[in-house]
């Protein structure tokens, strides 16, 4: 269309400051692209021969089909995307720019004074094709963006596991020399966090998801560093929040956190630990935990290690656990609603020094019926719940967070 072509050419012949105008709107609106320099010159770069791209089109009517996204652009979009800034910025970024240059091209339109059909048709034709551009060309620099990310985040990664690898094997430790590799301080204390997905996520998405989560987790607790969140596999994290001089842990916020985030997510703790041997430390202990977690039916959400400590320093064998628990717990071992109300009164009766009164109060009972319960659960084992009984507290502890993996069938009793 020859009007839109003579759009083209008179803003054209002001590109640069076309160019300048809509990347200092861009730049206002957006304050997370401002900063760097050497970003803000791409990013300039980006939008001049984004708009002298857009102008050929018009002046030219060349088919979108033919278009490509400008060098300056898809570079633009690989340093944001080193940078860790957002893709959400970026895609702003179009649509801002986009909405500046049309306020250039409606006003030369203005200025042309053409007939009101034609002019109404050549701002038809203006924003249709526009728009498609902008469309087209989103969608490479959004591929490129991401291409770049996954690559720049596989090899940081990388990196920094390896990093981590170094400090859990080797005795002596740099830390001079780490702790800068490792964008992490290693003096002081810290809670190490295994969490899991059952099943892997598309495109790197779950771990997304925990690396979410262990964000949250940090600034719920007040960390006032980043935390060190280093990917085993596409389900599995490896975390260490920094506490730095705190070694409380408000155990109620982790869980609380975990209550609202993906209820697929799976996540131990470890206890808190100081410098290099409390980073190992914890670590393991989280590690301890998960293997008991995946194991357990049904496996938990959350579970620090100081919970189930025994348990998950005796669990190497759960074949073995499974025949300790039977003797101990005889008969009571059965995997039925009968025995689960019997084992849960006994524990909090264990719980509260043998107390029949705070029992009761804990499990909003009569007094009597927590005295019927205990009596029944002494002659189905066959020996009393009394205090100072170390075995039947670790039995019905293992049970409790294990679940059905420890206990026997109706079957099974009778085999």
């Amino acid at each position: 269309m020859k009007q839109l072509s003579v759009v083209a050419e008179n803003v054209g012949s002001h590109l640069p400051e076309v160019g300048r105008d809509i990347g200092d709107y861009v730049l206002a609106e957006i304050p997370e692209l401002r900063g760097d320099a050497t970003i803000v010159k791409i990013l300039r770069a980006s939008i001049t021969e984004n708009v002298g791209t857009l102008l050929h089109v018009f002046e030219n009517d060349i088919p979108l089909g033919k278009v490509e996204g400008p060098a300056a652009a898809l570079e633009y979009a690989r340093r944001l995307a080193q940078r860790g800034i957002s893709l959400s910025a970026l895609i702003r970024a179009y649509r801002i720019g986009h909405w500046r240059f049309l306020q250039w091209c409606l006003d030369e339109l203005n200025r042309q004074n053409a007939a009101e059909d034609l002019a109404v048709a050549t701002n038809r034709r203006m924003l249709h094709t526009s728009f498609g551009y902008i469309d087209r060309v989103t969608e490479h620099v959004i591929a490129e963006y991401q291409h770049e990310r996954d690559n720049w985040l596989l090899s940081q990664t990388a990196a920094r596991a390896a990093r981590v690898r170094d400090i859990l094997a080797a005795s002596d430790v740099d830390l001079n020399r780490m702790e800068p590799a490792l964008g992490y301080r290693l003096r002081q204390h810290h809670l190490g966090l295994v969490a899991w997905l059952p099943t892997p996520k598309d495109g790197g998405e779950g771990l997304s998801r925990l690396h979410r989560i262990t964000d949250e987790l940090a600034r719920r607790l007040g960390c006032a560093a980043r935390p060190l969140f280093v990917p085993r596999d596409a389900i599995v994290s490896w975390a260490w929040l920094p506490l730095g001089p705190d070694s409380d842990v408000p155990w109620h916020e982790v869980s609380s956190v975990l209550e609202r985030s993906d209820p697929s997510v799976r996540m131990c703790a470890g206890g808190v630990g100081y410098d290099v041997e409390g980073f190992r430390a914890t670590h393991r202990q989280a590690l301890r935990v998960q293997e008991l977690a995946a194991v357990a039916d049904p496996v938990p959400r959350f579970t620090q290690f100081s919970t189930v400590a025994p348990i998950a320093l005796m669990a190497t064998n759960i074949d073995d656990i499974r025949a300790w628990v039977w003797d101990v717990l005889g008969p009571l071992a059965l995997d039925d609603e009968n025995s689960a109300r019997l084992r849960e009164t006994a524990q909090i009766f264990l719980d509260s020094g043998c107390s029949y009164t705070a029992t009761a109060s804990t499990q909003i009972l009569h007094k009597n019926t927590v005295q019927y319960r205990i009596r029944k659960a002494e002659e189905i084992m066959g020996h009393p719940v009394q205090k100072e009984h170390t075995d039947l507290e670790i039995a019905l502890r293992a049970v409790q967070y294990l679940g059905s993996t420890l206990l026997r069938t109706d079957a099974e009793r009778h085999t």
